[in-house]
C-alpha cells in the first residue's frame, strides 16, 4: 500500500491499546474500524483523533523528502532503534491539556523526551518541508517565538523544549464538557501499565482514505 505522509509513534498494546481503539473507533495497529463504546457524543468528540488512532507522537507526521523510499525510511527507524535505549514513566493519568483530553506521564518523563527528540532529530533527512497552507494553519493558532523557530526548523511547532508526551482522547472540548469526559473516559480506562514502558516505536502511514494505520513496530534496544 502507498501512504501520503507517515509518523513515528508510540502505539500502546494490551488492554490499554484496546481501550483506545474502542475509544476512538478506529484500530492504528490493525487499520480497522471497531465497534466503539456506545457512549453518547463519543463520536463526535474523538472525530478529530480517529484518524490518528490511538498514539503517542514520537515523529509527527510528514511527507517523504524527493528521492527518499519508504524503504529507505523503515531501515533507517530499524537502525535508530537499536541504537535508543528504551524508556519509561511512572504510569498515565488522563489530562486535560489545551483543551482535549489525553493520557500523559506520571513523574518524570525526561527519558520518553529523549526519544522523541532522537528520532526528530535523526529521521528528518526524509521529511519534504510541509506546504504553506499547512505552516499557515499551524501559524493561525498562535504561536511563540520558539514553537514559530520549530515549526520553521522542523515542520511542527510542538518539539523538544515544548514537547509533551501524550495519548490523545478527544478533539478540543467546551470547558463545561471537560469533566463530563474525564469521567466517562476514567469509568472506562484500564489499569495503566506501571511503569509505562516506551520500548517499541511504530512507524505509521496515512492511507489514501486519511486515516493512519501502522506499518511495522521497532524494538528500542539501545
Amino acid at each position: 500500500m502507498s501512504y501520503t505522509r507517515f509518523a513515528l509513534y508510540a502505539v500502546p498494546d494490551g488492554d490499554l491499546g484496546d481501550f483506545g481503539a474502542r475509544w476512538l473507533g478506529w484500530d492504528v495497529r490493525t487499520g480497522t474500524t471497531v465497534d466503539p463504546f456506545p457512549i453518547a457524543g463519543l463520536d463526535d468528540v474523538t472525530m478529530t483523533p480517529r484518524k490518528y488512532g490511538f498514539h503517542g507522537t514520537i515523529k509527527p507526521p510528514f511527507r517523504l523528502a524527493e528521492g527518499s523510499s519508504p524503504a529507505d525510511l523503515e531501515k533507517a527507524a530499524a537502525t535508530l532503534a537499536t541504537a535508543t535505549p528504551a524508556a519509561a514513566t511512572g504510569g498515565v493519568q488522563l489530562t486535560v491539556m489545551g483543551g482535549f483530553l489525553a493520557l500523559t506521564p506520571v513523574g518524570d518523563a525526561a527519558a520518553l523526551d529523549r526519544v522523541a527528540a532522537s528520532f526528530l532529530r535523526e529521521l528528518d533527512g526524509f521529511r519534504a518541508p510541509p506546504p504553506g497552507d499547512e505552516l499557515a494553519r499551524r501559524r493561525a493558532a498562535g504561536l511563540t517565538a520558539t514553537q514559530e523557530a520549530n515549526l520553521t526548523r522542523w515542520g511542527y511547532p510542538y518539539v523538544l523544549d515544548d514537547f509533551q508526551f501524550h495519548l490523545t482522547l478527544t478533539g478540543r472540548l467546551p470547558p463545561a464538557a471537560q469533566g463530563l469526559w474525564t469521567r466517562l473516559a476514567a469509568a472506562r480506562l484500564p489499569p495503566a501499565p506501571i511503569p509505562f514502558a516506551l520500548d517499541t516505536i511504530g512507524l505509521a502511514g496515512e492511507r489514501s482514505d486519511g486515516r493512519f494505520e501502522l506499518i511495522h513496530r521497532y524494538t528500542l534496544t539501545g
